[in-house]
């Protein structure tokens, strides 16, 4: 499966299953933070960060609040995953 999973105002498109609310936000706080050889823990192995894919194949989306707003282009591409049909879950609320 292939997701965005989106951290304020940065994202990252992913390689896997939705995660679950408390696996994004240790994906965010993984991805987030550049360390220089650091081995990912196991219980992120099956997450993979994409570099080229079709938004088109966009499964799921998550969005973990952070400092700032989403980027102009991420809110759009939300909007249009949402017009798909595709639910954005959201870290921050009691509805997930």
């Amino acid at each position: 499966m292939l997701g965005i999973l989106v951290h304020g105002d940065n994202h990252f498109i992913v390689r896997g299953q939705m995660p679950s609310r408390a696996t994004a936000l240790a994906l965010v706080r993984h991805w987030s933070i550049i360390q220089i050889g650091a081995v990912t823990p196991a219980a992120l192995d099956p997450w993979r960060i994409s570099t080229r894919e079709f938004r088109e194949n966009l499964e799921w989306a998550v969005v973990v609040p952070g400092d700032a707003d989403a980027s102009p282009a991420v809110a759009q591409l939300l909007e249009e995953l949402s017009s798909r049909g595709v639910t954005i879950h959201n870290s921050g609320s009691d509805a997930w």
